[in-house]
């Protein structure tokens, strides 16, 4: 029997290795990630309203969220983890972004307790809500969902606006409040980077954010430090965005960028499944057979 997503999520997420989801916001990006044999993707927030060409402050809808991830987790076969903000709202808005997400076929959701303007957990004067008010939202989306194999992500930005211990404080109440991962977000020192697997009583996710508040650190330290899941939001599409503008530039003074050594057409589309596409056209005429 074919082992689904979310079962190969949560066996993964047992195994005790940490597993790796590059950060992704449409459907070629997870194609992808799949080609270069990573079995996780993350949808990006950030990227997500990016795309849309926004900024990451809370500017995007659930229906825009969950539409997003729909379409990513229905491009290719992988375990898509999700940003879902704060919930979009309180305990019935949350209830409903679980049932949405869910039905869209996503493994995991995370949710924040930041309240608006909500934005990058990498930015500066970020607002908190009271801790009460976001532990009923992991309760509310903890009993929302229908399949146990969906996993409640409990992400708390308190580090920056009150302090390393209640974050940490935080992330065990939503442990026991119904989350199955917490997500420490902006530790700020390697030391409290090494000491979050530690404190928390339960699996740890790292998120890997280039030049943001938390020090750099390579996949294999994370690991050795006892993350179980780490996301890297904004290393894809960071590269694309180089490339576009460096393209953008050369075709600004003249110069169209060399493509002797790029990607054909037929290559292209291949990115994007054509072979599996290409193979549909004749499977099911019989016109050919018949005729031998």
């Amino acid at each position: 029997m074919t082992e689904t997503p979310r079962q190969w999520f949560a066996r993964a997420l047992d195994s005790g290795e940490m597993i790796v989801a590059p950060g992704v916001y449409d459907g070629l990006m997870a194609q992808l990630v799949v080609r270069a044999g990573f079995r996780a993707a993350y949808m990006t927030g950030a990227g997500t309203a990016v795309s849309h060409g926004l900024p990451d402050y809370g500017l995007m809808t659930m229906t825009e969220m969950v539409a997003n991830a729909a379409r990513i987790a229905a491009a290719a076969d992988l375990a898509v983890i999700a940003d879902a903000d704060t919930g979009f709202g309180n305990e019935l808005n949350v209830t409903r972004a679980v049932r949405e997400y869910e039905r869209a076929g996503v493994v995991a959701i995370h949710i924040e307790d930041q309240g608006f303007p909500k934005k990058c957990g990498h930015l500066d004067d970020k607002v908190i809500v009271p801790a009460t008010e976001w532990l009923a939202k992991i309760r509310a989306a903890a009993a929302a969902r229908q399949d146990p194999d969906f996993k409640i992500i409990a992400r708390t930005d308190a580090r920056a606006p009150i302090g390393f211990d209640e974050a940490i404080s935080r992330a065990n109440a939503a442990l026991e409040a119904g989350a199955d991962i917490a997500f420490v977000e902006a530790p700020q020192t390697l030391d409290e980077l090494r000491t979050v697997p530690k404190l928390v009583n339960g699996p740890c996710l790292f998120n890997l954010v280039y030049g943001g508040k938390t020090p750099d650190i390579d996949l294999a330290t994370a690991s050795e430090m006892g993350f179980r899941l780490a996301i890297l939001p904004d290393v894809l599409w960071r590269e694309a965005v180089m490339a576009m503008e460096r393209a953008l530039a050369g075709i600004a003074s003249g110069h169209l960028p060399d493509q002797k050594s790029g990607l054909k057409v037929r290559d292209l589309f291949a990115r994007a499944g054509a072979d599996e596409w290409d193979a549909l056209r004749t499977r099911f005429n019989f016109t050919d057979q018949a005729a031998e």
